[in-house]
């Protein structure tokens, strides 16, 4: 066994890539390595802005020979009269590729063993590890020079050693060796790697850190000593993302404080802290004793040097920066300002909320009715319906004003804050924000009953105005995995969560009906009969996806015909019902039974249905229909029809349901109709294919 070492060095890549890369290529080894038969003990990938490694220990030299045993022709077949091979045994050793002095007779047949000599491991990733890269996906991968290859950027070196020796091939243009680059402003600019092992700590000589880990410490680290050290703290659990991004943007990383003016703490927070950490990636610093945010953040510098000119020339570069893109939040700050934030509802006219239907203005409007029709629904008190309405009507106010035309982001929280400014009350300013919540499938949901009503109503608007637009407009696609520029699942994501967690009755379908029919009144669309399944198997698709964790495929797809956005609550409360009796040893005769009577009646003239039952002649038959008759018409559970399996069992045993006495054969097929009418009330029990 030996180890091996693979990184491919490249101009810097974007940030998203780099740990999707890493994971893709990881990947590509180890199916490489299972496809061929080769044992590691194992796997670690690196990753800097600026390159993509594995490490791979205890790698197999080579693939065990093996010894195979082929059955070919019968031997009738393959030797003749005279005792000699025939042609179809002669042409069998050919494929084989053996002589037909090896082949044998055994158990009525030809056989042949064929012996297969391992391949070297050398040999399998010389052939295969170019292929592998450029396999990998990302965004905006792209060609240079004369290469038809494509790659996220391009291509510097590749180093390949396999213990020591070095792997003969190429990518694209660029030979393996054992040869690496350190940091960019290193006084080490070449590195020979000798042994896969030493890689990591013979970079750090070159001022790399490729361990990614090992980066993140250090990054909080020392952003922690050096805010520490000016009585100042960062909010490490409100920055994942920055992290993420800064671990991946730097190989070197050392922690630069620097400041702006005062007076632009007089903004709120979120702006400062957005700008310097969403555009600019630096750490904003809270004052130790106050918990107030200061005017001096830590930007991560990816720099080697020891000089103080050098880092005051970042610190410098970074204040003008910063003070420039403040001082432009200040100014559109104070002018929004001067006006209350309902003086800003008439330009949402202006605004397009979607082609084809209307403005943010019209799309305000619409939100303001299902608002209505939500606290009609949930029956709020008459201050709280108040509220909402109010917090409905200026939802959308703050995206007229210069702030969040600049800084995107900050809708709903510049909402908020103008909000109360203008006077309105806090619960009404609150739910302005948490409309938009939550912000991500596994984000914060809305606290306030006023924000998740306008939160509910505000992406049922938008699901369903983008399922009428594709309709309207047939060029346009529905919302994919990989196209939903609106952040239509997101949306229905949102919505599920806000009614399962807060524990809301709201039918679903219903709110679809009163969504499109008020987009098709106002902008004069016809539906078609279609889109109202389209839009319920849709939210129902994400609905699954959530609960997929918890209930198996099977159960879900049984119980979708069930109308799940109903009740949502009672949803859940039938998948553990089946949960639980799935889980138990007899389900397996259950769902027999349940396929057997969908078989029986399937095509039956449901006539039967309704008529009266009487002069049942066996006790089975009797039993079973007193079962049924006291079961409840509505609401019956999983619960409710298994029990009832023993006397379905007793039923088929004693009886033949299509009798030669008309009479008999029609109370029967009539029992078996009531009852297949309960199984399907329940769920689809002809989803489960294996039990």
């Amino acid at each position: 066994m030996k180890n091996f070492l693979f990184e491919i060095l490249v101009q810097e890549m974007p940030y998203k890539f780099i740990a999707s890369g890493l994971e893709q290529l990881k990947a590509g080894f180890t199916n490489l390595f299972n496809e061929n038969t080769l044992s590691f003990e194992e796997i670690k990938g690196y990753a800097t802005p600026r390159r993509l490694a594995v490490l791979v220990t205890g790698l197999d030299c080579a693939q065990e020979d093996t010894t195979k045993e082929l059955k070919g022709p019968i031997l009738k077949a393959a030797v003749d009269e005279n005792g000699k091979y025939t042609m179809a045994a002669l042409g069998f050793a050919k494929k084989a590729g053996v002589s037909e002095n090896e082949l044998f007779e055994k158990d009525g047949y030809i056989h042949a063993k064929v012996h297969k000599k391992g391949r070297s491991t050398k040999e399998i990733l010389e052939e295969n590890i170019e292929n592998m890269v450029l396999k990998l996906q990302g965004a905006h991968f792209m060609r240079w020079a004369n290469y038809e290859e494509r790659f996220t950027r391009p291509i510097e070196n590749v180093l390949c050693i396999f213990g020591d020796e070095v792997l003969d091939f190429k990518i694209i243009d660029k030979k393996a060796g054992n040869k690496t680059k350190g940091h960019r402003f290193s006084n080490v600019k070449e590195i020979k790697i000798k042994n896969p092992l030493n890689y990591i700590e013979e970079l750090k000589k070159a001022n790399v850190y490729a361990d990614v880990e090992e980066r993140r410490e250090i990054i909080i680290k020392s952003a922690i000593k050096k805010a520490d050290e000016n009585g100042l703290e960062i909010k490490f659990d409100t920055l994942d993302d920055l992290l993420d991004e800064i671990v991946y943007i730097t190989e070197y990383p050392v922690p630069v404080l620097c400041n702006f003016n005062e007076k632009y703490l007089a903004i709120p927070d979120i702006v400062s802290t957005t700008e310097m950490s969403k555009h600019q990636r630096y750490f904003p610093l809270y004052d130790k004793k106050t918990g107030k945010l200061s005017n001096k953040f830590i930007t991560m510098a990816n720099f080697v040097g020891k000089d103080d000119e050098s880092f005051n020339n970042i610190k410098a570069g970074n204040q003008r920066v910063v003070s420039a893109r403040l001082e432009d939040g200040v100014f559109f700050y104070n002018e929004d300002n001067k006006t209350p934030l309902e003086s800003k509802i008439e330009n949402l006219k202006g605004m397009t909320f979607q082609k084809g239907l209307g403005t943010l203005f019209d799309k305000t409007k619409r939100i303001e009715n299902i608002s209505e029709y939500l606290c009609e629904e949930l029956a709020l008190p008459s201050d709280l319906s108040h509220d909402t309405l109010r917090a409905a009507k200026l939802c959308k106010a703050d995206l007229s004003t210069k702030l969040v035309f600049e800084f995107t982001e900050l809708q709903g929280f510049i909402g908020e804050d103008y909000a109360l400014k203008s006077g309105e009350k806090a619960n009404v300013a609150g739910a302005i924000k948490e409309h938009y919540f939550p912000l991500n499938a596994n984000s914060e949901l809305p606290g306030l009953v006023e924000g998740k009503v306008v939160s509910i109503a505000d992406k049922i608007d938008t699901i369903c105005a983008v399922f009428l637009s594709t309709q309207k407009d047939k060029k346009k696609k529905r919302p994919t995995g990989s196209n939903d520029p609106l952040g239509v699942r997101r949306a229905a994501i949102g919505i599920l969560r806000i009614i399962i967690e807060s524990g809301l009755r709201i039918d679903i379908e219903k709110l679809i009906d009163f969504t499109v029919k008020q987009l098709a009144d106002e902008f004069n669309i016809e539906v078609e009969a279609s889109l109202k399944s389209e839009l319920v198997d849709f939210i129902c698709d994400r609905l699954f996806v959530m609960f997929n964790d918890e209930f198996d495929f099977e159960i879900l797809e049984a119980l979708r015909k069930t109308s799940p956005l109903r009740d949502l609550k009672s949803f859940k409360k039938k998948c553990e019902d089946l949960k639980l009796e799935k889980d138990t040893e007899n389900f397996r005769e259950f769902i027999e039974q349940a396929k057997r009577i969908l078989r029986i009646t399937e095509g039956i003239d449901e006539s039967l249905l309704n008529r009266e039952i009487s002069n049942l002649k066996t006790k089975e038959e009797k039993n079973l229909y007193n079962a049924i008759s006291s079961m409840k018409k509505e609401n019956e559970s999983v619960k409710d029809l298994y029990a009832l399996t023993p006397l379905i069992d007793e039923f088929f045993k004693a009886v033949l349901v299509n009798d030669e006495n008309v009479e008999d054969k029609n109370n029967r097929l009539s029992l078996l109709l009531r009852l297949r009418k309960n199984f399907e009330t329940v769920a689809d029990f002809t989803k489960f294919k294996k039990v």
